[in-house]
Formats: C-alpha cells, sequence, structure tokens
C-alpha cells in the first residue's frame, strides 16, 4: 500500500487555491517553526458566504493538500458550514493521511478557524469562544 493517496498526491503536486488574497476580511496563521509546518489562510467573505480563500503553507506535502483540500472544502460555504470543518473531514477527503501526517489536517482545521475568528473580530461579530481553538501552544506538534 502506498504511504500516500492518490487524492493527496494530487493535491500537493496540483494545489488549488495558492496565494494571497488582497484586502482579505479574514487571515488567519497556526504552526511554528519547531513543528515544521506553518499554513496562513486568506479569506473572501460576501453575504456571509466565503466567496474565496487562499492558502500559504510552508510544510511537507501532507501540509500544503492539507490545505488545499481544506480551501476546497469551504469555498462556496456559509461561514456557519465552514466553521464546523473538522481535521477529520479534511483527512478523509483526502483518502487518508499516515498517522504521523495527521497534525497537518489539524493544522488546516485550525488556520481556517483562526481566520474565520479573525473575521468575526475585525467585524465586531459576537462568537462562542469555544468554537475557536488555543493555537498558541501548537499542541498537535506532539502527535
Amino acid at each position: 500500500m502506498a504511504l500516500y493517496s492518490e487524492k493527496v498526491m494530487d493535491h500537493f503536486r496540483n494545489p488549488r487555491n495558492v496565494g494571497v488574497l488582497e484586502n482579505p476580511d479574514g487571515v488567519g496563521e497556526v504552526g511554528n517553526a519547531k513543528c515544521g509546518d506553518i499554513m496562513k489562510i486568506y479569506l473572501k467573505i460576501e453575504n456571509d458566504v466565503i466567496a474565496d480563500v487562499k492558502f500559504e503553507t510552508f510544510g511537507c506535502g501532507s501540509a500544503i493538500a492539507s490545505s488545499s483540500m481544506a480551501t476546497e472544502l469551504i469555498k462556496g460555504q456559509p461561514v456557519s458550514e465552514a466553521l464546523k470543518l473538522t481535521n477529520k473531514a479534511v483527512a478523509e477527503a483526502l483518502d487518508g493521511l499516515p498517522a504521523h501526517k495527521l497534525h497537518c489536517s489539524v493544522l488546516a482545521e485550525e488556520a481556517i478557524k483562526a481566520a474565520l475568528k479573525d473575521y468575526y473580530d475585525k467585524n465586531g461579530i459576537a462568537y462562542d469562544p469555544a468554537d475557536f481553538p488555543d493555537t498558541e501552544d501548537c499542541e498537535h506538534c506532539a502527535l
């Protein structure tokens, strides 16, 4: 059995939504140099729908594939649906990740949520703090 699925390899070789958005409505950056993976997500939100999303990822192939897939999963979705994105959904959409690379899907979820929190904060939109993980400690790096 191959270490990586065809979907992982496709999103690594041909990542979707790479780049930076001009004047984003929300930006989220997670990860750190100790972990080796850093993801930055940019959101453009119109009428409470994610109209566009871009990412920049410094990391391994699984991190790039996870970022790419996560952006595909939320693009065109209402903000409320994007907020429900889980690392499990990202990994499943990629047809799985090796156990030692699951932290990449966790980073993707955290980056999306950090960008959504930034959007809420910039626009004075109330939210439940429990919906947003504390990414300061990069706890997933222990996985």
